[in-house]
């Protein structure tokens, strides 16, 4: 008798797991449909394929056109800007070091 328990209730665990995994995946089949992007949305194909007629500044981020940014590109080309001393560049850096060394030893202080 205590055999045909056990068994009864092994079918009834199995019959539970298997509607469980049933439901959980039903539940996942329409989530799919959720991820896609609006109707309305423009593909990433078709704004590839746009000319970019505006851009920014490389040195302000102000808006310039077409001819402005070749200008000003052509401008950088000649006269690059300035670099940093060689003492400040040291600095930053040791204070990258530092900061780097801080993260994996918090405990140091120097």
């Amino acid at each position: 008798m205590g055999r045909v328990k056990a068994r009864k209730t092994a079918k009834l665990l199995c019959l539970i797991v298997i509607i469980a995994t049933f439901v959980v995946l039903n539940a996942y089949w329409e989530s799919a449909v959720i991820a896609l992007p609006p109707p309305e949305d423009t593909p990433e194909e078709i704004l590839r394929t746009k000319i970019i007629i505006e851009a920014r500044s490389p040195v302000d981020g102000s808006f310039l056109t077409a001819a402005e940014y070749i200008e000003l590109q052509a401008q950088l080309q000649l006269a690059p800007p300035p670099k940093l001393d060689p003492k400040i560049r040291d600095q930053v850096f040791l204070l990258r070091i530092r900061k780097t060394l801080l993260q994996f030893f918090p405990f140091l202080n120097f």
